[in-house]
């Protein structure tokens, strides 16, 4: 039976791409897995997910990463629809991969809602039974290697940015990110490309305004959702980038 795991890293920063892995493998090879100590990216030195990232790469049946754009992730945060952006992606992962089975780490507060999403969106004759967890990278192996394929190509991705601009991590958190941004926006009007306009943190250095506040339908009349914080409509963040 082949299964196949799906992760993201790099959600929150306020630059960089948000990139999405997944890993197909036959579910009598995942103990190999195991044995090679692959586990949550989390958990991992930065070297040793280097190492991890090519034997999980031999070991599956196949894998598959995509990354999206600051500018795409911001397209749909001003639609309140980043958890729709990862669900559609994550099905064209699993489309293109076709498992038999595959394990999500849900970004909704509900998981099921999350599952079904990614379900709804898969294409090309793919019928994989969807599971969607909170977590999945810290108890599912297939999920744990997705997070290592997911985080070392994020990784990469930051560090070819750092090398030209000396941005940190990405994070808002991240002192040298913040002083990158407000340097930049010293002698720029707009953030560079590889920002997130809609990020909180990016907003107030360059003045920008906040997405429109989102809509809901409730007893007759449109309700107005708050542009920021943990609600989005219809999928919901579980663990809320700082927008």
């Amino acid at each position: 039976m082949l299964v196949c795991g799906v992760d993201e890293a790099g959600r929150g920063p306020a630059i960089g791409p948000l990139v999405i892995a997944g890993v197909c493998i036959e579910r009598r090879r995942l103990p190999r897995l195991k044995r090679l100590g692959v586990r949550s990216s989390k958990e991992l030195s930065a070297a040793r997910r280097e190492e991890l990232y090519g034997e999980i790469i031999d070991v599956a049946e196949s894998h598959k990463v995509t990354r999206v754009s600051p500018g795409v992730i911001d397209s749909h945060v001003r639609r309140h629809a980043l958890n729709e952006l990862e669900a559609e992606r994550m099905a064209r992962i699993i489309s293109a991969l076709m498992p038999d089975k595959a394990y999500v780490d849900a970004c909704d507060v509900n998981e099921e809602r999350f599952g079904r999403a990614v379900s709804d969106r898969l294409s090309g004759g793919c019928a994989a039974k969807i599971v969607s967890a909170h977590r999945a990278d810290e108890t599912n192996t297939a999920v744990s290697a997705a997070s290592i394929l997911a985080k070392v190509r994020r990784d990469r991705a930051i560090s070819r940015i750092r090398r030209r601009h000396g941005v940190g991590s990405g994070y808002p958190s991240d002192r040298r990110c913040v002083e990158f941004l407000a340097s930049h926006a010293s002698r720029n009007a707009e953030p560079p490309d590889f920002a997130r306009a809609t990020w909180l943190t990016v907003r107030r250095i360059y003045g920008l305004p906040a997405p429109a506040p989102a809509r809901t339908r409730g007893r007759g009349r449109t309700a107005r959702v708050p542009s920021t914080g943990p609600r989005q409509s219809p999928l919901q963040f579980s663990r809320p980038p700082r927008l």
